[in-house]
C-alpha cells in the first residue's frame, strides 16, 4: 500500500499529467456518452463500441510502446515521473477500472434490449425449428472454416491472430494409464458475421445469436471422440507499435519495408489478453509463460468479447431509423445567397470561403477537383494525402486529371497509422495513371493537408487554393469537425507552390507569409506568439490566447504556457483528447482553463487564437502541439488573413466554450467534471448550433474583449 501511495504522490506532485493516463480519461469521456439519458439505446450502444475500437489502439499502439522499452531493458520516464514498470503497474490499473466500467454498461443496457426490439440470444432460447437453421448455418458455413490447431511436443505454438476471437481448448486422453492434457486452438473467421440473426416476426424481436456460442455448442464435431475438458474464449492484443527506419531512397524498397513492418502486428509481442471468466487455470498458466505476461496483462470478462460487434446491432437494418440522423448541411457563411450551380472558380476570385465541417459539406472541395480534372484550363494538380476514403471521389477525379493530360502531383503518406495498406493501393492507381507520387520525405511523417489547383484563365496564371484541419476523407468529412480554407489570395497560393517544390524537389524556402511549417519553425513560431501575449500582459496590457487542438503533450510549448499563464495571460484551451498541462495549479496555471468536447462528432478542428493587443493572429492547420507534430511530420498551420474568416474561426472557439451539453473541464488532479447547464441556462450543444450560425452571431463574438 505504501508503495502505491508514493506511485500516487509522485503522479500527484508532477506539472505534467501523464500522456497514456490522459489518453485512458479521454476514452472514459467517451465511454459517458454511453450512460447519457438523452440518447437511444441504440446510440449508447454505438459509443460503448467506439470505447472498444478506442482500447484496443490504446494496446496496440500506447501500451506497445511501452513494452518496446520494457522488453529491450531500456528506460522509459513517463511525463508523471514515473519509470517503466511502476508505470506499467498504473496503467494496467486503470485500464482494468476501465474495463469494468465498460462491462457494467453493458450490463444496464442488455436490461433494455427487449423492450427495443431485439435480445442476445442463446441456444436455449431457440424453438426447435431456430435450432435446426442454426445447426445447418454452422454445419454448412462455419464447420469448413474452422482448423483446430494443437500445441504438444510434436506441434509448435501457433501464431494466434491479434483481436481475433480464439477458443483455447483443453482435451484429454490416456496413454499408458495415464491421463494425458492437450491445448489446441480455434480462430473464429472474421470474415463471417458476429451474430446470426433470426427475425421473430410474431413478436417483433431480433435475436442476435453469438457466433462463438453457436461454435462452443457445437465444438465436438471438431474434437470427436476426445474428453474436452474445457473450451474458453479469448482475445489477444499484439504490440503494433513501430518505428520506420527512412532512408533517402523511398521507392520499392521503401514500400516492401512498409509492408512487411504491417506484418509485424501479426506476430508482435502480446499486451493483453481478454478472456471470459470461468477459464481453466491450467490453459491460461500455459499461455502466460508462453507470452511472457502476468495477471496484470489478464482482463476477465463474463459477456461478450469485442464489444466492436455491437455495430452488427446499431447498423441492422431493422434498427436504422432509430439512429438520429445526420442534419442537413448548411452553405458557409461567405456562400449563402448563391444559386446551387454557381461557378466556384469565379467565387472564389471573388472571396475567401472557409469551410466548416461537418456543418457545410465537403462537396465544394470535390466538385472543384472533379471540375478541374475536366476543364481543359487547368494545367496542374498537386495534393498531399494523409488518409482516403475506401471509394475515393479524390482519387477519381486525380485519376481523371491524368487521364487528360494535366500534371498531377500527390504526396502520399504510407505511414498513416492502419491506413497503410489502403494508401498503398491508391498510390500505385495513381502512378500507374501517370501522376507523379511521392512516398512522403525521408524522416518525416507527412500530415499536412493541402491542395493547388493551377488553371490558365485568358492570359494569366489563376492559383485555387485549399488549405485544412482535416483529411481528404469525404466518409470522415460527415463526422469530424474541420476547418479549411478555399482561397485564391496569391500569398497564400505562393506559399503552397513553395511548400510543394520543397517536398517535391530540393527547394529550400526563404520564409512564408501565411504559412508556418514543421519540422522547419512551428514550435520556435508558437513560442514566439505566447510569449509575446505574456510581454502584453506584463505590461498590462490587453492579452489573451485560446487554442483548440486534438492533443497537447509538447512540454516546451506547456512550459511556456506556464510562464504565460502565471504573467496574467488569461488561457483557453479546447483539447479534445490527450492533455499533460495541468490547468488551475497555484502559482503555475491558475489563469489557464481547459476543455474536453466529446459528442455526436469528433472534434478534429485546430484553431490557434492570439490576441495581439486587439489585432488577432488567427491559424488553422494540420498540428496539434505534440513533439511528433513538432520534429517528425511536416506539418502546417496557415494564417487567417481575411476579416471576416477571422472572426468565423474566433466565433467556433466562443461556441466551443459555451458548450454545456458535450463539454468536460480538466481539473488540477488529472480528473474531468462534465459541465451543465446552470440554473436557468438553456443547453447549449454546438453540434446543433453550427447549423444555425448566422454573420451576426460571428460579428458579435467575443473572446477576450
Amino acid at each position: 500500500m505504501l508503495v502505491k501511495e508514493k506511485v500516487n504522490n509522485t503522479i500527484d506532485q508532477s506539472d505534467y499529467i501523464s500522456r497514456d493516463l490522459s489518453w485512458l480519461k479521454f476514452n472514459w469521456r467517451v465511454l459517458d456518452q454511453a450512460k447519457a439519458e438523452r440518447r437511444s439505446i441504440f446510440e449508447k450502444l454505438k459509443f460503448l463500441a467506439i470505447t472498444t475500437s478506442n482500447l484496443d489502439e490504446f494496446f496496440t499502439i500506447r501500451a506497445g510502446s511501452l513494452y518496446n522499452y520494457l522488453d529491450y531493458g531500456k528506460e522509459r520516464l513517463d511525463y508523471s515521473g514515473l519509470k517503466g514498470r511502476p508505470f506499467r503497474k498504473i496503467l494496467l490499473d486503470e485500464a482494468h477500472q476501465f474495463v469494468a466500467d465498460q462491462y457494467e454498461v453493458l450490463h444496464e443496457l442488455v436490461e433494455h434490449f427487449e423492450e427495443n426490439g431485439f435480445r442476445l440470444a442463446t441456444i436455449r432460447d431457440l424453438r426447435d425449428t431456430e435450432k435446426e437453421q442454426v445447426e445447418s448455418y454452422f454445419r454448412k458455413t462455419i464447420f469448413p472454416m474452422l482448423t483446430p490447431m494443437v500445441y504438444d511436443s510434436h506441434h509448435a505454438f501457433p501464431i494466434l491472430r491479434a483481436q481475433v476471437l480464439v477458443f483455447g481448448v483443453v482435451t484429454q486422453y490416456e496413454e499408458n494409464g495415464k491421463a494425458i492434457r492437450k491445448a489446441s486452438f480455434v480462430q473464429i473467421p472474421q470474415n463471417l458475421p458476429r451474430f446470426f440473426e433470426i427475425r421473430r416476426k410474431e413478436d417483433e424481436e431480433v435475436l442476435f445469436i453469438p457466433i462463438e456460442t453457436i461454435i462452443r455448442w457445437q465444438i465436438g464435431k471438431l474434437y470427436k471422440n476426445v474428453k474436452i475438458l474445457s473450451v474458453d474464449l479469448i482475445r489477444i492484443t499484439r504490440n503494433g507499435d513501430f518505428t520506420l527506419d527512412e532512408s533517402d531512397d523511398l521507392e520499392a524498397n521503401f514500400i516492401n519495408e512498409i509492408r512487411s513492418k504491417i506484418k509485424t502486428r501479426r506476430t508482435g509481442r502480446v499486451v493483453r489478453v481478454e478472456v471470459l471468466s470461468k477459464y481453466s487455470e491450467w490453459l491460461m498458466r500455459i499461455l502466460k509463460e508462453r507470452w511472457q505476461i502476468d495477471d496484470d496483462n489478464i482482463f476477465i470478462v463474463d459477456k461478450l468479447l469485442d464489444l466492436t460487434c455491437l455495430w452488427q446491432i446499431v447498423k441492422h437494418p431493422e434498427f436504422v431509423d432509430e439512429m438520429p440522423p445526420l442534419p442537413n448541411q448548411v452553405p458557409p457563411l461567405r456562400m449563402r445567397g448563391f444559386q446551387q450551380d454557381i461557378d466556384l472558380f469565379e467565387l472564389l476570385k471573388e472571396r475567401d470561403v472557409l469551410l466548416h465541417h461537418p456543418y457545410n459539406s465537403f462537396e465544394p472541395l470535390l466538385e472543384l477537383l472533379e471540375q478541374a480534372a475536366e476543364d481543359p484550363n487547368t494545367l496542374a494538380i498537386k495534393m498531399t494525402i494523409y488518409r482516403l476514403a475506401k471509394s475515393s471521389r479524390i482519387t477519381n477525379a486525380l485519376l481523371k486529371a491524368a487521364e487528360n493530360g494535366k500534371h498531377v502531383s500527390v504526396l502520399f503518406e504510407l505511414k498513416a497509422r492502419f491506413d497503410e495498406e489502403n494508401n498503398i493501393r491508391e498510390a500505385e492507381r495513381l502512378q500507374k495513371a501517370g501522376c507523379y507520387v511521392v512516398y512522403g520525405v525521408g524522416g518525416y511523417k507527412t500530415h499536412t493537408k493541402l491542395c493547388l489547383i493551377v488553371r490558365k484563365e485568358e492570359d494569366q496564371i489563376v492559383r485555387y487554393v485549399h488549405l485544412s484541419s482535416g483529411n481528404y476523407n469525404e466518409e470522415t468529412a460527415r463526422i469530424y469537425t474541420d476547418v479549411g480554407l478555399l482561397t485564391t489570395d496569391e500569398d497564400y497560393a505562393e506559399d503552397v507552390s513553395e511548400f510543394f517544390n520543397v517536398i517535391t524537389g530540393h527547394s529550400v524556402p526563404d520564409y512564408y507569409k501565411c504559412l508556418v511549417t514543421a519540422p522547419r519553425e512551428m514550435r520556435g513560431h508558437l513560442l514566439s506568439l505566447i510569449r509575446n501575449e505574456a510581454e502584453n500582459a506584463k505590461k498590462g496590457l490587453p492579452s489573451g490566447i485560446a487554442i483548440k487542438v486534438n492533443s497537447l503533450e509538447d512540454k516546451e510549448i506547456i512550459d511556456e504556457l506556464y510562464k504565460a499563464s502565471q504573467a496574467g495571460v488569461p488561457i483557453k484551451l479546447l483539447i479534445r483528447g490527450i492533455c499533460c498541462l495541468r490547468p488551475h495549479r497555484k502559482g503555475l496555471s491558475e489563469n489557464i482553463e481547459v476543455h474536453s468536447i466529446v459528442g455526436d462528432y469528433l472534434e478534429h478542428t485546430r484553431v490557434y487564437y492570439f490576441h495581439n493587443e486587439g489585432n488577432p493572429r488567427i491559424y488553422g492547420g494540420s498540428a496539434d502541439m505534440m513533439v511528433r507534430s513538432f520534429d517528425r511530420r511536416l506539418e502546417s498551420l496557415f494564417l487567417i488573413t481575411d476579416k471576416f474568416l477571422r472572426m468565423q474561426c474566433k466565433n467556433i472557439l466562443v461556441y466551443n466554450f459555451k458548450d454545456n451539453v458535450n463539454s468536460y473541464a480538466l481539473q488540477e488532479d488529472g480528473s474531468y467534471i462534465k459541465i451543465e447547464p446552470k440554473t436557468g441556462e438553456k443547453p447549449f450543444n454546438i453540434h446543433e448550433e453550427f447549423y444555425k450560425v448566422t454573420e451576426d452571431a460571428v460579428k458579435q463574438a467575443r473572446l477576450f474583449e
